[in-house]
């Protein structure tokens, strides 16, 4: 496993990280659970990404048990606040900052955590406010930084002002969607803000909600006990389950054979050819799943396999962006 520093913070992250999004929500078991983050640790997988609103607080609650019988240092936890959490309990006001803070830290039964991030941005909230509660977050060491997940770049620059204005702490993170199916923080700017004022994408979804991973064939209905064929998840993957997008994912086979790569890894070494990924969040339900995508951070692609992605992928990002 390599190392990337997130944005111009201290932290070193690994660059294959542990996200509880789909799976420790309540998705799979707690012996599940537990066993992969297991196999994390075990392939050197430093990075642990949660928030708030999976499952309620149950996947802080999960890892919050399972992490606490290892030493608080040898790992980097991130957590997250906006969604609702209640009818009354949401958004990015210094009030629900605060509180969720607490109580995300109560359910990981930590002191601080790593890096507290924004998981949308609040049109509702002044950002000037926010901006004030999550130096204030810092200031009181209950997160040693912040961060923010699908803000514009335009977003960025306004957080990025107000805290050399005021002197208050800078976000070091940005988490986005990205992946060779959504390549949107190549062209709307986010990249380019991110490199030019220390903040490190830490990416969501790198295998596009499990397309890239070449187990969904066009024509053929989705098989039983995948995320595409839930009825709660399936409104999630729709965007990309369609009969082209699968066929141009399918010509991406020979590539990652040619390469020695299993379609995981192939989609994962992709994403950290960009300097300004710090992290790929991956998803598991087995300790295999882990250590086989954990094995991408190894990987450096040629010049012809990335020639040979974008040949089997032509035209496919402009239809999904359209």
């Amino acid at each position: 496993m390599r190392y990337r520093q997130l944005g111009d913070s201290d932290l070193q992250v690994s660059e294959i990280s542990l996200g509880s999004w789909l799976t420790y929500s309540g998705g799979v078991g707690r012996e599940q659970t537990e066993a992969c983050t297991r196999a994390a640790f075990a392939a050197g997988i430093n990075f642990f990404d949660t928030a708030n609103v999976y499952g309620r607080g149950a996947a802080e609650e999960a890892w919050g048990e399972i992490l606490s019988e290892y030493d608080r240092d040898s790992y980097v936890l991130a957590t997250k606040v906006y969604f609702p959490m209640s009818q009354t309990d949401r958004g990015l006001s210094a009030q629900q900052i605060h509180k969720q803070i607490d109580a995300s830290l109560q359910r990981l039964r930590t002191d601080h955590v790593e890096l507290y991030q924004c998981h949308r941005y609040d049109e509702d909230t002044p950002l000037e406010e926010t901006v004030r509660a999550l130096d204030e977050v810092v200031a009181q060491g209950k997160a040693r930084y912040w961060g923010f997940s699908e803000w514009s770049a335009e977003q960025i620059d306004a957080a990025l002002a107000l805290a050399r204005e005021h002197g208050w702490a800078k976000p070091v993170s940005s988490q986005p969607q990205y992946s060779l199916l959504w390549r949107q923080i190549e062209h709307n700017g986010v990249l380019e803000t991110s490199a030019r004022t220390g903040i490190s994408q830490i990416v969501w979804s790198p295998l596009a909600q499990g397309v890239l991973t070449g187990k969904y064939r066009p024509g053929e209905p989705p098989p039983e006990g995948t995320r595409a064929a839930s009825d709660e998840m399936g409104g999630f993957i729709s965007h990309f389950f369609r009969d082209d997008v699968l066929e141009a994912v399918t010509r991406l086979r020979p590539v990652a054979d040619r390469a020695g790569l299993t379609m995981p890894q192939l989609a994962l070494a992709w994403i950290l050819r960009q300097d300004n990924v710090a992290s790929a969040i991956i998803g598991a339900t087995r300790p295999e799943q882990v250590h086989q995508n954990a094995a991408a951070s190894a990987v450096t692609l040629s010049d012809e396999t990335l020639g040979a992605i974008d040949e089997a992928l032509a035209g496919i990002e402009d239809e999904l962006a359209a």
